[in-house]
């Protein structure tokens, strides 16, 4: 009597482990490896799924979402710099039965095994290069990376969505040498700019200078002219004033001199000492004498101008007596 119960709680219990291992429900964006006897069966996807219990297992779960691995890289470069370059990769398992079950069978541990592809492309890729390459064409080693690391996972069951280089680290030595190479190839750039900065007013300050003494010279020639006028003017008036017999370069040298006197006296009315001499002390005596001599010339042409008027009148009186 009692050992009926206990056999129908026996019989519920295996029912509920039998429901329980029998049903199952698979997430969203993974795939669950289902193994009869230890041997592949199938491939269960996102939704409530059955296998028959004891006879099927659940052999794993594979994630279908994208995932992204980085790899940090330290490889030699062509002109012998040791660089460290981060690499992120993005890859998921393909989609399909034989996509899964592929991922899932082949690799034991797919980012291990990812990381050890990118390590090999990076060091086949890089020592093509010389530093400064390396910087300037990354997209290009990436996407290197990335053709080599799709067609090598394609056996696999994975998709290579794409290979980044987010780093590109030097030894610290390099990038100071850098910095100074940088450094001096802008203060040659600021010096190239500050000559011709100053090449620029030099040429500005001679055109003008040029143009200053252009307009200099045409105004002393403007000024020369006006005096040598007015010096002609003035010495056709004195020459006009005189006795007749005067000629131009007695009046000039009157005028020279009376030029002269005048300076001096103006000189004198404001009251600044001022003493003319030449460039050379010999030559004061010179100028002196000069001056006396000019000095007495004028006097003689005076004179001599007063005697021939004199005698002039004087034969033009005789001249009238006779007649009469």
């Amino acid at each position: 009597m009692n050992s009926l119960p206990i056999f129908q709680i026996i019989l519920l219990l295996v029912l509920i482990l039998f429901i329980y291992g029998a049903f199952f429900i698979v997430k969203q964006k993974t795939a669950v490896i289902i193994e009869r006897f230890g041997k592949f069966n199938r491939v269960s996807k996102a939704g409530f799924n059955f296998k028959i219990p004891i006879v099927e297992v659940t052999a794993g779960i594979v994630n279908l979402k994208t995932m992204e691995l980085p790899v940090d890289v330290e490889t030699k470069t062509l002109d012998d710099v040791f660089v460290r370059l981060v690499v992120s990769v993005q890859y998921f398992a393909v989609n399909t039965s034989e996509g899964i079950k592929t991922s899932f069978y082949k690799f034991d541990d797919p980012a291990r095994q990812i990381q050890s592809f990118v390590f090999d492309s990076i060091r086949s890729e890089v020592p093509k290069l010389i530093l400064d390459d390396v910087f300037s064409e990354k997209d290009k080693i990436a996407t290197a990376v990335q053709e080599e690391l799709a067609e090598t996972m394609k056996e696999y069951g994975f998709a290579i969505v794409k290979a980044l280089i987010t780093d590109i680290d030097p030894d610290a030595n390099v990038k100071h040498a850098m910095n100074e190479i940088n450094a001096a190839k802008r203060m040659k750039e600021a010096a190239k700019e500050y000559a011709a900065a100053a090449k620029i007013k030099v040429v500005a300050a001679a055109e003008a200078e040029a143009e200053s003494k252009k307009l200099q010279g045409k105004g002393i020639a403007d000024q020369r002219i006006a005096i040598a006028n007015g010096l002609k003017k003035s010495v056709e008036e004195v020459k006009g004033a005189m006795e007749e017999g005067v000629t131009g370069q007695q009046v000039m040298n009157m005028l020279f001199m009376t030029q002269h006197y005048d300076t001096v006296g103006r000189l004198a009315e404001q009251g600044v000492n001022t003493i003319f001499v030449p460039y050379t002390p010999g030559s004061v005596g010179d100028l002196q004498t000069q001056i006396q001599s000019s000095l007495l010339g004028v006097d003689a042409i005076i004179k001599s101008t007063v005697q021939e008027t004199s005698t002039d009148k004087f034969d033009v009186k005789q001249e009238e007596e006779i007649e009469e």
